[in-house]
């Protein structure tokens, strides 16, 4: 009678079968929440132009700007100076009633979007128009919050090209209709680090918003037919 000489298979190699397995789902998974994020919203990236035109009869609700870096001194970072200016180009063609300004103010030592309003009414917006949103603190809670603390149906997002695909898809999955607007006016420090993280952060969003994840900071809602002025 034959003998089996079949040797067990050393208990390293199923490791590593393991751990093949793993980073392969890891990498579908990211793969997918990027690929349907960036496919199901890229044909409604405009430009002001193409935004002013667009909603030239139905002004969409307001222009969401997601918030960035805010230097001491309460000066924009160049980044978020950009998307406020294109918020407030916006809002002078008539593509939007209102400026959601959307940032993070966690700390008392710091504080986003009110520097972003000020920016905004120094740009020639009225006050009354600028609504502030003092817990953007995520991309994904400053959509949550656009939709359910102030009642928008239908947004414009101001951020730069690599960031604005995510922030749609949310907006899809809440029940916005959205359109997205490139900020970007030149090129920025770390940008390649923003593009790398931002890979991982589609993939957070993606999944978030399929299931329409409520937020710890969703507060009393605010009326878009009210003044700005009281936010």
């Amino acid at each position: 009678m034959a003998r089996d000489n079949a040797r067990p298979v050393p208990w390293w190699r199923w490791c590593a079968r393991v751990l093949l397995a793993v980073c392969a789902l890891a990498v579908l998974i990211v793969g997918v929440a990027n690929v349907v994020t960036v496919a199901t919203t890229r044909d409604r990236v405009v430009t002001v132009e193409g935004a002013a035109t667009a909603l030239a009869s139905d002004p969409a609700d307001a222009v969401v700007v997601l918030g960035a870096s805010v230097y001491a001194d309460g000066t924009p970072s160049d980044i978020l100076a950009d998307r406020l200016e294109v918020a407030c180009d916006l809002y002078k063609t008539g593509a939007a009633r209102a400026i959601i300004v959307s940032g993070d103010n966690r700390t008392s030592h710091y504080n986003e979007s009110d520097a972003m309003k000020a920016y905004c009414v120094e740009l020639g917006v009225p006050s009354e128009d600028v609504y502030v949103d003092h817990a953007g603190n995520t991309t994904y809670e400053s959509m949550w919050r656009a939709r359910h603390v102030f009642g928008a149906d239908r947004i414009i997002v101001a951020t730069q090209a690599y960031h604005l695909y995510r922030a749609m898809f949310a907006a899809d999955c809440l029940g916005m209709q959205a359109w997205g607007v490139p900020c970007d006016k030149g090129a920025y420090d770390n940008q390649r680090a923003y593009s790398i993280r931002e890979v991982l952060a589609r993939t957070k969003d993606f999944y978030a918003a399929l299931l329409r994840l409520p937020v710890d900071t969703a507060g009393e809602a605010v009326s878009l037919n009210d003044s700005g002025d009281l936010t």
